[in-house]
């Protein structure tokens, strides 16, 4: 699908000199002399590459329409994430490395979308939060709480998150898994 060069808007995913990417940052420029145009801030889907450019309004270029499956996360294997389609049952491997550090808050069970163009996983999102259990985390000092400190936690996945003094070991908390923060203590 065609659009115009100051449609662009942030998220939009585009096809740019024969690669896909996504737009960051869209800033839209009307110099006192000359024709509007947009700053934009695009980052490789493959390869994570930055680039800026500038759209004229009146360059057009090819918004491309990714399509998102649901997935469920199955079991990991080495550095192999195995994902079952729970619609046609069918099975996909996807690298450690494709995933990220947000790996670690994979769960067996998790359901993900699974971003693809022209059957070619791009991109995976994960459920904004989850609930994890602290293994070991530093004792709570008397009078403490007055102030806003947090201390480091270890949670059952192996993932360290600062977590408020009150916490203590065994407790489950919600953590947000795009910034690996907590969130609030687990009902």
């Amino acid at each position: 699908m065609k659009i115009n060069g100051h449609e662009i808007r942030p998220g939009n995913v585009i096809q740019h000199k024969d690669t896909l990417w996504v737009a960051v940052k869209v800033q839209s420029v009307k110099p006192g002399k000359g024709g509007a145009y947009a700053q934009v801030e695009l980052k490789a889907l493959v390869g994570g590459t930055k680039l800026n450019e500038r759209f004229r309004s009146s360059e057009s270029v090819e918004r491309v329409r990714l399509e998102q499956k649901d997935y469920q996360f199955l079991f990991a294997d080495g550095d192999m994430l195995t994902f079952m389609d729970t619609e046609s049952y069918e099975q996909i491997e996807l690298a450690t490395d494709f995933v990220g550090e947000r790996a670690a808050f994979l769960q067996d069970g998790m359901q993900v979308k699974v971003e693809s163009y022209e059957g070619k996983q791009l991109g995976i999102s994960l459920p904004e939060h989850v609930t994890l259990e602290v293994t070991e985390t530093e004792p709570t000092i008397k009078g403490q709480t007055a102030s806003s400190s947090y201390k480091p936690a270890m949670m059952d996945n192996g993932v360290r998150v600062m977590v408020p003094p009150f916490i203590t070991v065994g407790e489950k908390i919600v953590v947000d898994t795009n910034e690996a923060t907590y969130v609030k203590r687990a009902d």
